[in-house]
C-alpha cells in the first residue's frame, strides 16, 4: 500500500532522514518506534508533505508511493484526497470551534453531504462521549477526548491508511487502553490500514502486525512485534523491564542495531 524508497529529509543543513526505506502493507498496523529525536515524526510529515515549505522539495532524494502512485511531489490537500490520513502529534483541534464543527473539518475535501452525514454517526459509534458533547467547544475537553476528536475529525476524509503520532502522549493508562482498542477497531472493523508513532512502545507492540525501529533518522530493525518484545536490548532500553540499565549495556545495544 505506502512504499518508502530511500528517503532523505533536511532541516536547513541538518539531514533528519537518512535514506530510509520500508513499506507498509494494506490490512495492517505498523507501528515506528524509536526514542525522541530519531525522525518518527518527520517520516510521516514527509509523507503528508507538510515540511516542503522548509526546502523547496522534501524528501530532497527517494521516493514515495501510496497504492502504486507516486505522492513525493504532490500537494498535501492531493494526498488527502488519495485516502491518507493523519493525526498530529498534540491533537491540533481547533479549539473554538465546537466539537462537531471539529469533525466536519475533517471532510473539507468532501461533496457528498449525504454521506458526509452518514460518516459523523459512524464517527459517534466510535466515540459515543463525543456524541454527548457534541456542542461543546473542543478547547474544553480533555486530552483523552480531544485526542478522539483527532481521530474521528481523521476519519471523516475515508481513509484508507490513518497515520498516527503520539495517540497516547500526555493520558492516563486506562485512556491509553482505550484509545489502542479503538485503533484497533477502526483497522479491524473499517479496514483502514494504520501507521502508528508511539512511544508506548508496549502498547504498540501489543497491537501491532509489524513494527519499525529507528535510530537516528535509520531504520534499524523490521521485525514482527513478538520477536521485539522478547530480544533483551528492547526490553531494557524500549520496554523497560529490566533490572537495571548500564552505559555499557546500551553501547553494545547501539553497536548491534547500527550494522543490521
Amino acid at each position: 500500500m505506502l512504499k518508502i524508497n530511500n528517503i532523505e529529509t533536511w532541516y536547513d543543513l541538518i539531514r533528519a532522514l537518512h535514506g530510509i526505506s520500508f513499506e507498509v502493507k494494506q490490512g495492517d498496523i505498523v507501528a515506528l518506534l524509536g526514542s525522541n529525536g530519531a525522525g518518527k515524526s518527520t517520516t510521516l510529515k514527509t509523507i503528508m508533505r507538510l515540511l516542503y515549505d522548509l526546502k523547496e522539495e522534501q524528501p530532497e532524494k527517494g521516493t514515495i508511493e501510496f497504492m502504486g502512485e507516486r505522492i513525493d511531489r504532490k500537494n498535501t490537500d492531493e494526498i488527502v484526497r488519495m485516502g491518507i490520513s493523519y493525526v498530529p502529534e498534540g491533537r491540533e483541534v481547533f479549539p473554538e470551534l465546537s466539537v462537531l464543527e471539529n469533525i466536519m473539518m475533517g471532510a473539507y475535501t468532501r461533496r457528498d453531504r449525504k454521506k458526509i452525514k452518514d460518516d459523523i454517526d459512524h464517527v459517534f459509534d466510535h466515540f459515543p462521549i463525543l456524541k454527548a458533547r457534541k456542542d461543546q467547544e473542543a478547547g474544553h475537553l480533555s486530552g483523552g477526548e480531544q485526542q478522539m476528536l483527532a481521530i474521528g475529525r481523521a476519519l471523516m476524509s475515508r481513509p484508507k491508511l490513518l497515520m498516527l503520532d503520539e495517540p497516547s502522549l500526555g493520558l492516563s493508562p486506562l485512556l491509553t487502553r482505550d484509545i489502542f482498542t479503538i485503533i484497533r477497531d477502526i483497522n479491524q472493523k473499517d479496514g483502514v490500514t494504520i501507521l502508528l508513532v508511539e512511544q508506548n512502545v508496549n502498547m504498540a507492540l501489543k497491537y501491532a502486525n509489524f513494527a519499525f525501529l529507528m535510530e537516528n533518522g535509520r531504520i534499524v530493525r523490521a521485525e514482527k512485534p513478538e520477536i521485539l518484545r522478547e530480544d533483551e536490548d528492547v526490553k531494557e532500553f524500549y520496554l523497560g523491564i529490566a533490572k537495571e540499565t548500564s552505559v555499557k549495556g546500551y553501547q553494545r545495544y547501539r553497536r548491534k542495531v547500527r550494522f543490521r
